[in-house]
């Protein structure tokens, strides 16, 4: 008997670096599901009797009404690095999510899974998070039932260090001890899937090793077959480049450049969660 039957699971970012991984985990443990895109093409070969594929705009409230119709549980990985299409932090990460809880509030959608980011609450300074945590706030008083999941960065931000190594060099700012433990977006799927079922309303969570950026960036080196050089800067460089993209720049150049300077300058130790292996991303990335 599948207990997931009683469940309908709709996806927001469903085409996203998570949201792909999670779109197949609700697909492969026969949830009801509605996947929700702008652009449906890539999620055609999901589509089947229990999974319905719905084109619609997040930013856009009039293309969601009446779209959480019978949904008991709405997960959202909706949210951006880096801004484009003249969309801002607050346009995508704060008010789309917006939209959506409302429209579950309307339809009397049970609970409401958010994927933000580790220390959001801590960093709530930096333009990425500010409209993250703004969100995180709307949740916590909307009156559903809710989970914030905070990874601890995803593998796929760590191809940063691949395209350092492809140039010979690693750069890295203090002494590159700091620690930290990425995670698949494979098996983040797994835990936001747990989160259905879970009396959790935060759950913090890292991959399966912890590493520091001196090892990253070996690792990095070593899957390209190039010496190890890596190069450690000053701190006080990595923070006047903080100081000169906040100055002189907009918050669409100067978001993801904090974001990471930031988070990169100290330990962020997350509880170990997977079995997928950096190296092995490496490697298979650059096949």
């Amino acid at each position: 008997m599948n207990n997931n039957r009683s469940q309908t699971v709709l996806l927001a970012g469903a085409t996203g670096y998570l949201g792909s991984y999670i779109a197949k985990a609700l697909v492969e443990d026969k949830f009801n599901t509605k996947l929700i895109a702008r652009s449906i093409k890539k999620l055609q070969t999901l589509e089947n009797k229990k999974v319905k594929i719905i084109e619609a705009e997040v930013t856009k409230p009039d293309t969601l009404i009446g779209i959480c119709e019978g949904v008991t549980t709405v997960i959202s990985t909706v949210g951006i690095t880096r801004q484009k299409e003249g969309l801002t932090y607050m346009d995508v990460d704060y008010k789309a999510n917006l939209n959506l809880l409302n429209e579950a509030k309307k339809a009397g959608v049970k609970k409401f899974i958010y994927v933000s980011a580790i220390n959001g609450h801590k960093y709530r300074h930096l333009k990425i998070f500010e409209a993250k945590e703004k969100f995180v706030d709307a949740l916590k008083n909307s009156g559903l039932d809710y989970c914030v999941i905070r990874p601890n960065g995803f593998f796929s931000d760590m191809k940063d260090f691949l395209d350092m190594a492809r140039k010979g060099k690693i750069y890295l700012f203090g002494n590159g001890e700091q620690k930290f433990n990425p995670i698949h977006g494979e098996d983040l799927a797994i835990i936001c899937l747990q989160a259905i079922k879970s009396t959790r309303n935060e759950i913090i969570v890292g991959g399966p090793d912890v590493f520091t950026l001196n090892e990253i960036g070996e690792m990095a080196l070593e899957a390209l077959e190039k010496p190890i050089k890596i190069i450690h800067l000053p701190d006080w460089i990595r923070r006047f480049i903080i100081w000169c993209f906040r100055t002189f720049t907009s918050s669409k150049t100067y978001g993801p450049i904090e974001f990471f300077l930031t988070l990169m300058a100290e330990d962020n130790i997350a509880p170990r969660f997977g079995t997928k292996r950096l190296y092995y991303f490496f490697r298979e990335h650059l096949k």
